[in-house]
């Protein structure tokens, strides 16, 4: 079994190399707002990784859990110019609004999304969620500015305004389906011109999402996610022993399919949760393959 992990662990490590080959180097990071984020007054806490040594490795390897995040960010990953589609994802890591799986969720799935001609675009979100308020609301404030801030410099960033999607991961996932189900109001006061520009995603990734359901509800949507016939077409994937319950997707794939919102949906046996896009001898993780057909269908062949 170690040596099964070690090779599908070398093998994904090729293929991220690999891609690092052909894209380019990141932007320097661009700070979100200007000045402190809405609600939020100077940093509380210095900004660090809490990963605790040996703890939860991932396909053989570390982890990082990055904490204390006072000021969001957005680092553009650019495709090579030969490969560039001009599409983009914004990508929300995981980690339950409490810390971000910076690697895992987040420089990793840029690397993917380059390979296949994509702009992944890492939103460096606010963790923890704030006290007195709804765990995702710092986050979702965030979120709505980085969409606005990609289509206000989608010129100068080479990326195509009506071609921008979300990919999150985990309680990423539900911060991604919160930005497409809540974006005619912004959730702050206007900043600047960049909060005139639609918030909406033109489509949704969700690796397993959580938060998405109301469990002593009989699984009823969340509050926060009112979908609609507007919301984007989403793909996801979840597995029957996500300790987050499989229930929590199929109660937000109901409300996708009632509205007829187009939907892609992949449900494994096994495989837990928390594999990112490092690719194990469980099926599940194989999951990018499904992803990039259904991106490459629906996103990169309209222009």
């Amino acid at each position: 079994m170690r040596f099964t992990h070690f090779f599908y662990g070398l093998l994904w490590g090729i293929t991220v190399a690999g891609a690092q080959l052909w894209a380019a180097a990141p932007t320097q990071p661009v700070t979100l707002w200007p000045g402190s984020a809405p609600g939020d007054g100077a940093p509380k806490e210095t900004e660090r990784d809490l990963t605790k040594p040996g703890e939860g490795l991932v396909a053989g390897r570390g982890v990082i859990r990055l904490g204390n995040v006072w000021s969001p960010t957005l680092t553009v990953y650019k495709p090579s110019p030969k490969q560039d589609t001009g599409a983009s994802v914004l990508v929300c890591p995981g980690g339950g609004y409490h810390i971000l799986a910076l690697d895992l969720e987040g420089t990793e799935v840029c690397q993917w999304l380059n390979s296949i001609g994509v702009t992944g675009v890492l939103l460096k979100y606010r963790v923890p969620s704030r006290e007195g308020r709804e765990k995702h609301a710092a986050a979702l404030q965030d979120a709505q500015r980085a969409l606005g801030l990609m289509r206000q410099n989608a010129d100068s960033w080479g990326l195509d305004p009506r071609r921008m999607g979300v990919l999150g991961f985990s309680a990423g996932g539900h911060l991604a389906a919160a930005l497409s189900n809540n974006y005619d109001t912004r959730s702050y006061p206007p900043v600047d011109t960049a909060d005139q520009k639609s918030c909406r995603p033109d489509f949704t990734i969700l690796v397993y999402p959580a938060y998405l359901t109301q469990p002593d509800k009989a699984d009823a949507v969340a509050p926060e996610l009112p979908i609609s016939t507007n919301t984007p077409p989403t793909w996801t994937v979840i597995t029957q022993d996500d300790p987050v319950r499989v229930e929590n997707a199929l109660g937000y794939l109901s409300a996708l399919q009632r509205n007829k919102v187009p939907v892609e949906f992949h449900l494994f046996p096994k495989g837990g949760h928390g594999y990112g896009l490092r690719r194990t001898e469980v099926p599940v993780t194989r999951w990018t393959d499904s992803a990039a057909e259904w991106l490459q269908q629906t996103v990169l062949r309209k222009r």
